[in-house]
This record gives structure tokens, sequence and C-alpha cells, in this order.
């Protein structure tokens, strides 16, 4: 069993990945290193909000950032992150999700 501070670090990540916004930006980041103007149009967010996301994204290690002159160039931090994009999209695309929330009256 991991630590507790792993866990908890661990369901901070995750928390990150489960807001729609951020995951688009995540999503968008699959096909390699994008400006946050990019991002913003690619995305359909505000570049402020798009912003505001990548800032919490990095602080988790979960984006990286270059910087050249006064753009700011973004990438996944690394392969994990990568490979957990990569499987949740993939099991999404394989199952038919049962969301009770959303059932019709």
């Amino acid at each position: 069993m991991p630590g507790e501070q792993d866990v908890v670090d661990t369901a901070d990540v995750f928390g990150l990945l489960g807001d729609p916004r951020r995951l688009k930006l995540l999503v968008a980041l699959l096909d390699g290193e994008l400006c946050v103007c990019d991002l913003a149009v690619i995305t359909g967010l505000s570049e402020s909000a798009t912003s505001h996301a990548l800032r919490l994204l990095r602080a988790h290690r979960v984006v990286a950032v270059r910087r050249d002159g006064r753009n700011a160039f973004y990438r996944l931090d690394d392969a994990h992150v990568r490979m957990l994009l990569d499987l949740a999209v993939a099991h999404t695309e394989h199952t038919d999700a049962i969301h009770p929330e959303r059932s019709e009256p």
C-alpha cells in the first residue's frame, strides 16, 4: 500500500483529470507541445481560463512548460501522464458507461 501522502497526491491528480476543460487541454497536448493561445482556440476556452487550468496542472506536474520570450509552450510532463490519458480514452471508447445521474425520467 502506498503511503498516505502518495494516496492523497494521486487523488489530487485524478481530481484534476476529472474536469472536462482540463481534460480537453491534456488531450490536445497528446499531439505535442502547444502555446496557450493555440490551446485556447483548440479547446474553446478563453486564454485566461486556459492559463489558469495550465497553472494548476503544472503545479501537480501533469504538464511542463517551456518559455520562448513572452510565449509559454506546454507539453505533457512525462510518459506516465500520456499513458493515463491514452488508457482513459481507450477505456471510454470501448465501454458503454452507465450514468445513473444522467438517467432520463
